[in-house]
C-alpha cells in the first residue's frame, strides 16, 4: 500500500507541464510508441482497464494531438491508434521528467545499491507478471 501511494504522488509530481490529457491517458502513449498502432481493445487489454475507460482517454490523445486514428489494415471496419511526433515527444518528456525524479531519488544511494534494486525490482516485477497470467480457481 505504502508502494502505491508513493507511485501516486510520484505522477502528480512529474513536471511535464500540460500536454493536453489527463496522466492516465498519458501513459498510453507508451504501448503506441513502443508496439506501434493499435486497436483501443488492445490499449484496454495491456493496460487492464475498462474499453469504456480507454476510449475516453483515446480521445483526449486524438483531440491533443498525441495520436491519430487510422484504418487497421487487417480489417478496414476497425479502426487503431497510432502516435503523433507530438506524441512521440509527449513521451520523451515523460520519460526524462521520470528519469530526473528518479535520479534524485536515489542520489545518495551508492551505485551498488541502485544496481542490486534494478536487479530485485525487475525479479519482483518479472513474479508480479507470472501470478498475474497464471489462471486461478475460485476459491
Amino acid at each position: 500500500m505504502r508502494f502505491a501511494r508513493v507511485v501516486a504522488r510520484a505522477k502528480s509530481m512529474l513536471n511535464v507541464g500540460d500536454l493536453g490529457a489527463e496522466f492516465s491517458a498519458l501513459m498510453l502513449l507508451f504501448p503506441l510508441r513502443f508496439r506501434g498502432p493499435l486497436r483501443a481493445t488492445d490499449l484496454a487489454e495491456i493496460k487492464q482497464a475498462d474499453p469504456s475507460t480507454v476510449s475516453r482517454q483515446v480521445a483526449q490523445l486524438v483531440k491533443a494531438g498525441l495520436a491519430r486514428r487510422e484504418a487497421d489494415p487487417v480489417d478496414g471496419r476497425a479502426s487503431r491508434l497510432a502516435i503523433t511526433e507530438a506524441g512521440v515527444a509527449a513521451v520523451e518528456r515523460l520519460q526524462q521528467a521520470r528519469q530526473a525524479w528518479l535520479r534524485e531519488a536515489l542520489a545518495d544511494w551508492p551505485a551498488d545499491r541502485i544496481a542490486a534494486f534494478v536487479d530485485l525490482f525487475a525479479e519482483f516485477n518479472s513474479s508480479v507478471e507470472a501470478q498475474l497470467a497464471t489462471p486461478r480457481e475460485n476459491a
